[in-house]
Parts: C-alpha cells; sequence; structure tokens
C-alpha cells in the first residue's frame, strides 16, 4: 500500500474546498525571475529553452524554489501544436511568435505533420516529475482549437483575430478541417503529457472573447467539449481546467457543455456573479488583476481579499485573470503567496 500523499491543488480540482485556498499563478515560470532571464540568455532563444527538456524542467521548477506554490505548470507553448503539425514556428525578438506557411495561403494538406516534436515536451514532464515535491500538482496545457487556429491563419497572433474570423465567415469548411485537426492533435497531445507525469490539463482559449455568440458555440463550445469528451475516455480520473480568456456571460455556457472539471476566470469576471450563476460546487480558479499584483501594498490586499471572500463558499484556485507580467517585482508576488496562505476564512 502506497502512502498518501495530500495535494491541496488535486483535491480542489476534484471537488473539495480548501483553507487556505491552493495557489498558482500562470506565468509563474518566466521573465520576472532573473533566474529564467540568466538561462534563457544562455539558450539564446525561447524556442531553444523549450525544447532542450533539462532546461525547461528547470524553467518549470524555478519559481517553486522561491514560492511555497501548490502547482507547477509545465514550461513550453501553445504553438508547439502548429509546429507538429508541420508549420514552421520561430519568435522574433520583441515581436512575438511567428509561423508559417499562413493558413490563409496554405492547404491543410500541404502540412507535412512531424509528431517527433512533441517527444521533447514529454521529457520535460518526466524531468519535471522525478524533481517535484509529493505534495505539488503538476500541471500540463494546451492551447484551444480557436485559440491556436488564430495564429495558424495568421501566421502570428493578432488582437481582433480578423484573418480567423474572416476565414471562418469565407470558407467554414477550411476553418472546421483546421480547427478538428487541431482538436485531435490536441487530445493526443494532452494524453502524452499524462502518461509522462503531469496530473492535470488546462485549455487555454486566449482568444476566446472576439467570438459572436453563435462562433463561440461552434468554434470554442463544441471543440473544447469534444477534447473533454475523448481526453475522458483515455484518463477519465484527470482534471481539466478550462480557461475561455474574454468569454464573460457565455461562461456559464461553456461549463454546462464542455463538461470541464473547474474553469478559469479573466480578471475582467466579477467573482461574485461568477459564484452565483456557475453550477453549485464547480472549481473556480481565479482572478487577480496581474496588474493589482505590480501594484502591491493596499490595493492588492484588498483585491485579494474581495476575491477570497466572493469564492469563499465554493472551491477555489487562487490565480491570476491572465499571466504574470513581466514587470512584476518579485517582493510582490511574496506578500501575496503569504497573504493567501495566511488567510483565515
Amino acid at each position: 500500500m502506497t502512502d498518501f500523499v495530500d495535494k491541496p491543488l488535486l483535491a480542489v480540482l476534484r471537488g473539495e474546498r480548501r483553507d487556505p485556498a491552493p495557489m498558482w499563478l500562470m506565468r509563474q515560470a518566466g521573465r520576472y525571475l532573473p533566474e529564467y532571464r540568466a538561462l534563457r540568455a544562455e539558450k539564446g532563444g525561447f524556442l531553444d529553452l523549450v525544447y532542450d527538456p533539462p532546461s525547461a524542467a528547470e524553467v518549470t521548477i524555478q519559481p517553486l524554489r522561491r514560492f511555497p506554490l501548490d502547482g507547477a505548470i509545465l514550461f513550453s507553448d501553445i504553438l508547439i501544436i502548429p509546429y507538429a503539425m508541420g508549420q514552421d514556428l520561430w519568435f522574433e525578438t520583441g515581436e512575438g511568435p511567428r509561423l508559417a506557411p499562413k493558413m490563409t495561403e496554405a492547404r491543410i494538406e500541404d502540412l507535412k505533420p512531424q509528431l517527433d516534436r512533441l517527444d521533447p515536451i514529454y521529457e520535460t514532464v518526466r524531468l519535471v516529475k522525478a524533481q517535484l515535491s509529493p505534495e505539488t500538482t503538476f500541471l500540463g496545457f494546451a492551447g484551444s482549437p480557436w485559440t491556436v487556429a488564430t495564429y495558424m491563419i495568421a501566421g502570428q497572433g493578432s488582437r481582433e483575430q480578423a484573418e480567423a474570423r474572416r476565414l471562418a465567415y469565407a470558407d467554414p469548411a477550411k476553418m472546421d478541417m483546421i480547427l478538428d485537426m487541431i482538436a485531435s492533435m490536441t487530445v493526443d497531445y494532452l494524453s502524452g503529457q499524462i502518461e509522462a507525469g503531469v496530473e492535470a490539463v488546462q485549455l487555454f482559449d486566449s482568444w476566446a472573447g472576439s467570438l459572436a455568440p453563435a462562433q463561440f458555440e461552434r468554434f470554442v463550445i463544441a471543440r473544447n467539449a469534444w477534447i473533454v469528451s475523448e481526453l475522458k475516455k483515455r484518463h477519465p480520473t484527470v482534471p481539466i481546467i478550462g480557461f475561455p480568456k474574454g468569454a464573460g456571460g457565455k461562461i456559464g455556457a461553456y461549463v454546462r457543455e464542455t463538461g470541464v472539471d473547474a474553469v478559469g476566470i479573466d480578471e475582467t469576471v466579477d467573482p461574485v456573479w461568477a459564484h452565483r450563476e456557475l453550477p453549485a460546487g464547480l472549481p473556480v480558479q481565479g482572478n487577480l488583476d496581474p496588474l493589482v499584483l505590480i501594484a502591491g501594498g493596499e490595493p492588492m490586499r484588498e483585491a485579494a481579499h474581495r476575491l477570497l471572500d466572493a469564492l469563499s463558499d465554493r472551491p477555489h484556485i487562487f490565480n491570476l485573470g491572465h499571466g504574470i507580467s513581466q514587470d512584476t517585482p518579485i517582493e510582490q508576488v511574496e506578500q501575496l503567496v503569504e497573504l493567501v496562505r495566511s488567510r483565515d476564512r
């Protein structure tokens, strides 16, 4: 018989309420940490870091050496999927990712999948798993089909996702083909992460808020529901967190129709509203504004207490509403962690 190890974050994802609320921070491994900046400079670039498993494992673990967080999130990128689907991927300094060929100009049939591009990610998972403390929950992730498709279609990120939205109206059959191929590979990719050692996964839909309701239903809800269903067939006990950033009032439908085990809410969502409108007992993750973390002091303390109060009667994972900003002072993160840890609810 194996000894029981308490994993607070995993327990909340499975429906328990814990005091204090377990916490992790989106982008907790990243540019606000000097040790990350030093390692990235040594490796020469973001993709070089992601594709060197010992270095990617080191980055994953770095924030846990500084802060008593309950979760580690795999250091990787949502664009690993189109890279494995056969697009070229590179990062322009100061400008972000680039993908070629753009799917506005190419056919799906022109892409030559290279599934071996996923193998180093699985190796990173194995290396991290071997180093994590037993009580820390290991989170994997992938981008949701709509968000990944916006990059594949435009060849880069864009504020309004206009190229993808235009393609959806002009050639819905092509859009469906792109989304279906992403969804299929995402199931395999997340399954591979789980088999390598992650204990829960998050689906990032960073651009879900750009869609009209009918498109949200078709491109966000339907595809994520399929991913959840297929992943549950393979790994029925592994929790899945959905994060439809910008979804606002459509979050309720998202939760009910996708079947996710927990939902992340961004900083624009009122947690009081979320507690009232979302299914009773559903774990909610979020949603401190990353900018109030930078501000620190009394504004941060007040915002954190409001959030903890609003979600005190349901399973809650304390997190940010989106990724931690690169100019966040480390001492502010330390203060936030101490605040949540010492909170008496």
